[in-house]
């Protein structure tokens, strides 16, 4: 097995710089940000602890090698001279695909079906077999992405993108991302002593991630990944990894949070949620309209991806919401308030402008994250 390794931390746009700090914080100093991705150095270690830890990326993959290539027989020859046989097992089962952006080889399918045979035919050539492979072992998903004539080969860890933590056993309407939720979060200053409340909580998202941060609960902890069934990575790599997570785990932290939503089944969804997550204890729930809301302390936050009013018919309620929250916050100056939406002039109607914008994606759509800072 070679060592270093190079990792691929996935990062929507807008998230790189969190997933960078995130990629720091495991040990791993050696990166480089790009759009969409964090590229650094790791050992085995790093394929288990970056799938477990990292909260706001979206999949681990490993690099395998990136090079140019102008015709189908340069990326046929110089997939093969990979070491594919050192990571993939020769019963694996090996799904390619791929994607191409101004580049000279253009169809997809094509690129896919040509990165496969390659990579059957080293996997022949290593095991000395004549016949087909029998693909009845552990998935491989291998990514073949060229851009500007330059593919890059990458084989994912992850398998279900990182978001899903495997807590959501219900959800809303317009579920917020669990990556994402826990991207609010780290955009604040928020630490486990202060409190939090969201009230337009959904199906629990934000307080949920809150709760795992508060008490250093690695966020993949109760979740499977699709490099565990590789042979190629000892299962003590695995053991260790959730051995490290369980004893930074603070499971002794008191939190003060709060969800709160308009909606009964929301409430009830994010107590299902939680309780799934192993944190019904650490959260309160409460069903209430916003302009109810009360902060029952002098300083905290407030994070909240309140509706957007993307229906015509919806627009006069969101924007009452808006000033509900902005007459209440008013009052409280010491609390921070943050809040995503895609609604233009939201400032306008919260009643103040904000101390920070952060532009943001929710899935396609393009947001803006508010940002007003309490009186220290």
């Amino acid at each position: 097995m070679s060592q270093p390794i190079t990792l691929i931390a996935t990062a929507a746009m807008g998230l790189e710089s969190i997933v960078r700090d995130e990629v720091k914080q495991l040990g791993y100093k050696d990166s480089k940000t790009e759009n969409g991705r964090i590229i650094y150095q790791s050992d085995l270690s790093g394929i288990a602890r970056s799938n477990l830890w990292l909260r706001t990326a979206d999949r681990v993959k490993l690099l395998m090698d990136q090079f140019k290539a102008y015709s189908f027989e340069e990326l046929f020859e110089q997939t093969k001279d990979l070491p594919w046989e050192e990571w993939i097992s020769k019963d694996g089962f090996i799904h390619v695909v791929g994607k191409s952006h101004k580049s000279k080889l253009y169809s997809v399918p094509d690129c896919q079906s040509i990165v496969k045979k390659a990579i059957v035919n080293r996997l022949q050539d290593a095991h000395q077999l004549t016949t087909r492979l029998e693909e009845t072992g552990p998935r491989y998903k291998v990514e073949v992405s060229i851009l500007k004539d330059e593919v890059t080969l990458s084989l994912d860890t992850s398998g279900s993108g990182l978001h899903k933590r495997g807590y959501r056993v219900g959800q809303g309407e317009a579920p917020l991302k669990e990556t994402l939720a826990a991207a609010l979060i780290k955009l604040t200053n928020w630490t486990p002593h202060d409190p939090f409340v969201d009230p337009f909580t959904g199906s629990g998202t934000i307080p949920i991630e809150a709760a795992l941060i508060g008490q250093n609960i690695a966020p993949g902890f109760n979740r499977e990944f699709s490099a565990e069934e590789w042979e190629s990575i000892p299962s003590v790599i695995w053991d260790q990894a959730l051995e490290e997570a369980e004893d930074l785990a603070n499971y002794d932290q008191p939190l003060d949070i709060i969800g709160s939503d308009i909606s009964h089944q929301a409430v009830e969804i994010a107590q299902n949620n939680a309780l799934e997550a192993g944190l019904a204890d650490l959260i309160t729930w409460k069903q209430m309209q916003v302009k109810d809301f009360v902060p029952h302390a002098e300083k905290g936050y407030l994070i909240g991806n309140p509706p957007y009013g993307e229906r015509l018919g919806d627009q006069e309620t969101v924007e009452q919401i808006y000033r509900d929250l902005g007459s209440i916050m008013s009052q409280f100056p010491k609390w921070s308030v943050y809040i995503m939406t895609a609604y233009n002039n939201f400032e306008s109607y919260y009643g103040q402008k904000a101390t920070k914008k952060r532009k943001l994606f929710n899935g396609f759509i393009r947001t803006d994250y508010y940002q007003y800072f309490g009186i220290k």
